[in-house]
């Protein structure tokens, strides 16, 4: 099912997200919803503030075929590389603005999978801009977080235009 997205400055996009215990079949009918959600935007990634629900799940599907989606629960970047790469990152509590973003190239990351197993996997490249995006969100933070006060206040100020 595909659900609405929170607007920004909803609060709930600012507040950091619970973590489960363990992966039940409502967590498993959440992630399905994430990723009917995320496939209709189309996206790479989605987390699950985004649609309201304030637990510490997000999808990822940075393939490009698709149907390679990794299901995330309580994420934790374990490591992050030296090497950065720069994104144009967007998202669609704010839609109609986006900015080139900083971070790391590639992360490690543990979180537990539809199976409810720990799990850590590398991320590199878009997979790992999107799993920094995500876990961002889980956190309490949008993308334009990352930027200087200054570029953040044109960009809201573009996104308050585009709404009118």
């Amino acid at each position: 099912m595909i659900r609405p997205f929170v607007s920004y400055p909803d609060k709930r996009l600012k507040i950091v997200c619970a973590p489960i215990d363990q992966v039940t079949e409502q967590i498993s009918t959440i992630w399905d919803d994430m990723i009917d959600t995320m496939e209709a935007m189309p996206g790479v990634g989605l987390a699950a503030p985004q649609i309201g629900v304030m637990l510490r799940l997000a999808v990822v599907d940075a393939s490009e075929a698709r149907g390679q989606v990794v299901r995330m629960a309580n994420p934790e970047i374990l490591h992050s590389s030296a090497k950065m790469r720069e994104h144009e990152e967007a998202s669609p509590n704010l839609p109609g603005v986006s900015a080139k973003i900083k971070r790391p190239r590639a992360v490690t990351v543990q979180f537990l999978n539809h199976l409810g197993k720990q799990q850590t996997r590398d991320f590199v490249g878009l997979w790992a801009t999107s799993v920094q995006h995500q876990i961002d969100h889980l956190n309490g933070m949008m993308f334009f977080d990352r930027l200087s006060k200054m570029k953040r206040d044109i960009l809201l100020r573009k996104a308050k235009k585009a709404t009118r």
